[in-house]
């Protein structure tokens, strides 16, 4: 039976590390998972203090995962390789694909009262009449591979969540950036060699996230059977 711990896989990650410490802000008791290999610089604090509990384990090591699950109602999925760069795009669905249904397989052992998907916009369909909904499938094939393993990855959530009663909901996630982004220099990097245009960015302190155009709003957020759902405003889901 799971318990009230809430569980963070991905938490090294900048969005990671930020949900981390909203959970934690909350009085969550809040366990991550993250590599032995990972580089933690944006929860480190809270793990000198212990106000967070830390285990390691390999989206692919399915005992490491069930491990991490154990006791806990929620888990935030935080993991993603966007990588779209890649002349290779197989690690791209190996980790957002192959490795989330490692995830998935463990989370429905794990009896959670939710788990919560870090999508991203990617997979929202495009219409030019009337703004989009979770209903409308996703309908257009000109975003590389990158798009493609994510649209497939939110795909197999909701195939958990119709076939499998998996408790998901996916959060579509705009970019990101703000205190505690390390990778900022080379997102300053890239865009200098973007074409003219622009693009969509959402301050993150606290982190916000957005799906809309001009104001851009916080979230968007595909609930389980509701008719449709609107950019919204949206806490940590707890």
């Amino acid at each position: 039976m799971a318990g009230t711990t809430k569980l963070v896989i991905g938490a090294s990650g900048f969005l990671g590390s930020h949900v981390t410490r909203q959970l934690v802000a909350a009085g969550q008791d809040v366990r991550v998972m993250v590599r032995r290999t990972s580089v933690t610089k944006g929860i480190d604090d809270l793990l000198q203090t212990r106000k967070v509990e830390r285990c390691y384990g390999d989206i692919f090591d399915d005992a490491a995962l069930r491990e991490a699950m154990a006791g806990c109602d929620v888990v935030y999925y935080c993991v993603v390789d966007a990588r779209m760069w890649l002349r290779d795009p197989t690690p791209l669905f190996r980790t957002n694909v192959e490795g989330l249904r490692h995830v998935l397989d463990a989370a429905l052992d794990a009896q959670l009262r939710k788990f919560v998907f870090t999508s991203s916009t990617g997979t929202l369909a495009i219409n030019d009449q009337r703004p989009v909904t979770e209903d409308d499938p996703h309908n257009w094939n000109d975003g590389g591979a990158y798009i493609e393993s994510r649209v497939a990855g939110e795909n197999l959530v909701m195939q958990y969540v119709r076939e499998k009663g998996l408790p998901a909901v996916a959060m579509c996630i705009s970019t990101t950036y703000g205190p505690g982004d390390w990778a900022r220099p080379l997102m300053v990097r890239s865009s200098r060699a973007s074409p003219p245009g622009g693009s969509r960015f959402i301050s993150a302190s606290p982190p916000r996230w957005s799906v809309s155009k001009t104001p851009p709003a916080p979230c968007f957020w595909r609930p389980t059977g509701a008719a449709s759902a609107s950019a919204t405003s949206f806490p940590i889901v707890t």
